[in-house]
C-alpha cells in the first residue's frame, strides 16, 4: 500500500502482480496482445496499490496535448451539424468511436471528434493540428477525391487512415480486405444454388465500394456469371431501398443480391417485402459489415464480417506508436473478413 510520501510506481504495481514492470507497463499502456488474465492481474495491483499514471507530468515533458482526433473527411460542409449528428445514425461509425476508445481510455488519451467537409476546412484543420491543439489524427476519408491524406502528410503530421487512401499517399493506414470478403459473399450465393443474382454497391469512386464491388464481380465471373445486374447505393438505408426497387423492376425474376453494407441491406429488405419477395425463399440476400443492423434484421442477414472495432483500436494504437517515434516507416494491416451466416440466405 502507497505511504504518505511515497507515490506508488510502476514497480510497486509489479511487485503486488507478480509480473514484470514491461508488462505492467503493456497494460497501462493498452497495448494489444497481453493475456487477458494478465490485464485482470495488472488492474487489481494498479486499485490495491493506487497507483495512477502520472499523464500531466508526461504531457509537461513531452509537451504534448495528450489528445487524438477522429477526423470524418468528406464533400459536404458541417457548418449545420456541428455534432456530426448524421454519422451516429450509421453504426459504422458508432464501431469506430467504440474501437479508439477501447485503446485509449486505459491509455489516458483523450479522443476529440472533428468533421470536415470543404477545403476551407480542411485548411483549418492542418493548421490546428500544426498548432498542437491535438497530437496526431485518425482519418475517416469519405470524399472521392479527398486532399486531406496528401495535405496532412505533407504537413509531417501524425496521421493514420481507417481504410486506405484513394490515391497512393505515404500514409498508414487500417484496412479490410473488402474484395476478398466481397469474393466470399458471391461464393455463398452461388453455393445456396442461386442463379440470378444482382448487386447494390456503395459508391464506385470511395475505395470501399470500388474494391467490394470488384471482388464480388470476380468472384462471379470465375463461377461464370459474366454479368450481374447492378445498382449504386450510398451506404444509406434509403439508397438500399431505392436500389432494391429499381433492381427488381429491370430485372423481376432475380434470386440472389449482394448488398455492399448492412444499412443498405436494411432497405433492400424493406423493398423485398413491400413487393411480396420472400427471403431467403424468394430472394437471398447477403450484407455487408456484421454490424447491429444485421442481427436486428428480420430476417437476420448473413453478412460479411468486418471487425471495425479491432480495426480502429488498432488505428490508435499505430498512431501513438507514430507519435513516439516520427521516423516510423509507412505501414498498413490488413484484416481478413469472414463469412457469419444467419437466416436471410
Amino acid at each position: 500500500m502507497p505511504v504518505a510520501d511515497k507515490l506508488p510506481t510502476l514497480d510497486d504495481v509489479a511487485r503486488v502482480a507478480g509480473v514484470s514492470r514491461a508488462t505492467v507497463s503493456r497494460v497501462i499502456n493498452g497495448i494489444r496482445n497481453v493475456d487477458p488474465q494478465l490485464h485482470e492481474v495488472v488492474w487489481s495491483a494498479v486499485e490495491a496499490t493506487g497507483y495512477v499514471p502520472n499523464r500531466a507530468a508526461r504531457l509537461l515533458v513531452t509537451r504534448r496535448a495528450g489528445t487524438i482526433m477522429l477526423v470524418v473527411s468528406d464533400s459536404e460542409s458541417h457548418d449545420d451539424d456541428p455534432f456530426m449528428g448524421r454519422f451516429f445514425t450509421d453504426p459504422f461509425f458508432g464501431r469506430v468511436v467504440g474501437g479508439l476508445m477501447s485503446f485509449c481510455r486505459p491509455a489516458g488519451v483523450q479522443l476529440a471528434l472533428h468533421a470536415v467537409g470543404t477545403d476551407e476546412a480542411r485548411t483549418q484543420l492542418v493548421a490546428a493540428l500544426r498548432q498542437g491543439q491535438a497530437d496526431g489524427a485518425v482519418i475517416l476519408s469519405l470524399a472521392a477525391q479527398d486532399a486531406l491524406p496528401r495535405m496532412l502528410t505533407d504537413a509531417g503530421l501524425a496521421v493514420i487512415m481507417i481504410g486506405r487512401p484513394a490515391e497512393p499517399v505515404p500514409i498508414s493506414y487500417v484496412d479490410l480486405a473488402n474484395e476478398a470478403g466481397a469474393g466470399l459473399a458471391a461464393e455463398h450465393l452461388v453455393d445456396r444454388g442461386r442463379q440470378r443474382i444482382a448487386m447494390i454497391s456503395g459508391p464506385p469512386d470511395v475505395p470501399a465500394g470500388h474494391d467490394r464491388a470488384m471482388g464480388f464481380r470476380r468472384a462471379m465471373a470465375r463461377s461464370g456469371h459474366a454479368y450481374i445486374p447492378s445498382v449504386a447505393g450510398n451506404f444509406t438505408h434509403d439508397s438500399g431501398e431505392a436500389a432494391m426497387r429499381e433492381l427488381l423492376a429491370s430485372h423481376p425474376n432475380l434470386d440472389g443480391v449482394f448488398v455492399a453494407n448492412d444499412l443498405m441491406a436494411q432497405g433492400a429488405l424493406v423493398a423485398l417485402r413491400d413487393a411480396g419477395r420472400r427471403v431467403p425463399q424468394d430472394v437471398a440476400v447477403v450484407g455487408f459489415d456484421d454490424s447491429h443492423v444485421a442481427r436486428t434484421a428480420r430476417p437476420a442477414l448473413t453478412t460479411i464480417r468486418h471487425p471495425l472495432e479491432d480495426m480502429a483500436a488498432d488505428a490508435a494504437r499505430l498512431l501513438v506508436s507514430r507519435i513516439d517515434d516520427p521516423a516510423q516507416r509507412v505501414t498498413s494491416v490488413i484484416y481478413e473478413p469472414t463469412l457469419v451466416r444467419r437466416q436471410s440466405t
